[in-house]
């Protein structure tokens, strides 16, 4: 049976935290035996771990003994902690009755698509390819205005203005006698360039049938408009004097719009031309008006650090009003369909993410897992520590934790090497020895990913996939391997990633012979940047030697051995920080690179 005091843990939640700490310092510190007499019991020699029976109080979880009696601090009857040995160390079981009291729910880890949902805010802005601009190309005056109010709609082809001008009016008169002589020598060829200086003049068609039909040339002119829009500039009045290239409209279809969005770096990975965009406005909020992405503007902004995004939206109604603020959403799929793991679930400590599942019998593990990026729905992709179809908790899962950390402190407190020693033993029995060495290797060796191509492995990832420029699966490798390249040098090779075939040396990339990986790319090592013929003739030794005392840097040997000033012990320039000096004072004492002797010559 557990103990009965459960439910009181639930309101001492924080004490059993800090108990749990407070009994791991105190192992740390050989202060266990104080922990364990601390009610003023004497308890003689340590029980074995298998049979030791431990109490404690439920109010205070730091009283811990080994004989029932009552709390030192409030007097309570100390209660039995069940301990477990061997692979059940870290199952905690719970009564059914107990369980209900801790509010314990549980949920089924699933597979399906990960998707993520980047939220923020755009503007609503001009489509730029549908923005326009009325200008007169003669000198004149403006005489009538038709549209005389900023924000009006017109059509193609409707007039604007009309306007006064000599130029116009002597262009008239030409065109008037290209076609009197159309039948004399060279007569077509002079209409038609005479019609073409007034369509030139953005004299419409209209009406130079209509001068062609009246054969009387028209004091004014009217201007059209060049598309359908919406007058968002209007800078013209009757009566005005306009010269050529003067802008007196500013035409703007608002038939397609653009959003321009904010989107902050770490979200700018999931953001790719051509996704789907959705966006709704605070004045109607019962729509949703459904675009695309079009363009990711190159620069990043310094002070708010985010990216431009561009969408467009097709805009009937005209409900997207330039200028508007509207909420913008983009739905990216990363993946069709991974482990998925509510966020209520996990619990963080650190750099450590566990998962507490539910077993048979009202018993629950933790489960240490890795997590890949967020999902929507506050959901997250379990890499590993978790299998479809269990069953985790997503209520209550402090009170475990706390459970947890409490039995594993006792654990150590009872029995620590054997603890230890069986875990150890259990851990290594479950895994491969291929995976044992994997492990090893890990702990020693910083993996990182890189593209086999030559020309990308400037960039290194901190996971596994695809490389984003040209799709060939990115190859891990250690960081021994990746000292090893340097980017933008000269390819000397491709060799495998594994250090014991690192023999295998291939001139194009291909798999290894030896273990099929995908080979990578061996860059030859950059020459130092050194000017004069002493320089280039210099050999510096692979390891140099220099005193651990920066006053002493002059002191420098190509061999280990006792400083000539201080008598300490002689250590490698790249471990100490003036270690440069040291070497820059071996190239003035060495000038032609050859050996010296152990100690330094003053």
């Amino acid at each position: 049976m557990m103990p009965s005091n459960l439910s009181a843990m639930k309101n001492a939640t924080n004490g059993r935290r800090g108990a749990a700490l407070l009994v791991a310092l105190l192992l740390a510190s050989g202060g266990a035996g104080a922990l364990l007499t601390g009610c003023g019991h004497d308890h003689g020699q340590e029980t074995p771990a298998a049979e030791a029976q431990l109490y404690t109080c439920g109010m205070h979880p730091q009283v811990i003994q080994n004989k029932p009696g009552n709390c030192p601090i409030c007097g309570m009857k100390l209660t039995p902690v069940r301990t477990q040995g061997g692979g059940e160390s870290q199952l905690i079981t719970i009564e059914p009755v107990t369980e209900q009291d801790m509010n314990i729910h549980t949920a089924t880890v699933t597979r399906g698509p990960l998707r993520r949902v980047v939220r923020t805010v755009g503007v609503v802005d001009y489509n730029e390819g549908g923005l326009a601009e009325v200008t007169t190309k003669s000198k004149g005056w403006v005489e009538k205005v038709y549209v005389d109010a900023t924000g009006q709609q017109v059509h193609r082809g409707e007039p604007l203005f009309e306007i006064y001008s000599p130029e116009l009016y002597s262009a008239q008169r030409e065109y008037l006698l290209a076609l009197e002589g159309t039948n004399a020598p060279g007569g077509p060829a002079l209409k038609a360039s005479a019609r073409t200086k007034l369509k030139f003049f953005d004299i419409s068609d209209e009406q130079i049938a209509e001068l062609e039909r009246t054969r009387e040339p028209r004091k004014t002119l009217r201007t059209v408009a060049p598309q359908d829009g919406f007058v968002i500039e209007k800078l013209v009045v009757e009566g005005q004097m306009v010269d050529s290239g003067l802008k007196l409209y500013r035409l703007a279809d608002l038939g397609l719009v653009w959003v321009q969005a904010q989107i902050y770096e770490q979200d700018l990975p999931f953001i790719k031309l051509g996704q789907e965009a959705t966006v709704t406005l605070p004045y109607l909020p019962d729509r949703e008006f459904r675009g695309r992405v079009t363009y990711v503007y190159p620069n990043v902004d310094e002070k708010t650090r985010t990216a431009r995004v561009r969408m467009e939206f097709h805009n009937p109604g005209y409900f997207l009003k330039p200028g508007m603020f509207a909420t913008v959403q983009v739905l990216s799929e990363l993946a069709p369909s991974v482990l998925l793991v509510p966020d209520m679930a996990i619990l963080r400590s650190g750099e450590r993410y566990t998962v507490f599942v539910a077993l048979e019998g009202g018993k629950f593990e933790p489960h240490t897992v890795t997590l890949g990026p967020q999902a929507e729905n506050d959901t997250y992709e379990v890499l590993s520590g978790l299998a479809e179809g269990d069953r985790i908790v997503t209520s209550g899962q402090f009170l475990l934790d706390s459970e947890s950390q409490l039995r594993e402190a006792i654990q150590k407190m009872s029995g620590p090497k054997a603890a230890a020693t069986s875990a150890g033993h259990e851990d290594h029995a479950a895994m491969p020895a291929a995976a044992v060495a994997a492990s090893a290797t890990a702990q020693t060796n910083v993996v990182r990913y890189i593209c086999p191509m030559p020309e990308h492995v400037a960039i290194e990832y901190d996971h596994p996939g695809k490389c984003p420029l040209c799709g060939m699966t990115l190859v891990p490798v250690s960081s021994a391997a990746l000292a090893r390249m340097q980017p933008g040098g000269k390819l000397l090779y491709y060799t495998c990633p594994m250090p014991e075939h690192s023999d295998v040396h291939e001139s194009k990339p291909g798999k290894c012979p030896k273990c099929s990986m995908t080979l990578i790319p061996v860059m030859e090592q950059p020459k130092p940047e050194e000017t004069g013929k002493e320089a280039d003739a210099m050999v510096m030794p692979a390891k140099l030697y220099t005193c651990p005392m920066a006053s002493d840097a002059e002191v420098v040997s190509d061999k280990p051995g006792k400083c000539p000033k201080c008598e300490m012990d002689l250590v490698p320039t790249g471990t100490v920080a003036h270690g440069k000096i040291a070497e820059a004072n071996w190239r003035k004492q060495h000038p032609a690179g050859g050996p010296s002797a152990p100690e330094h010559q003053h």
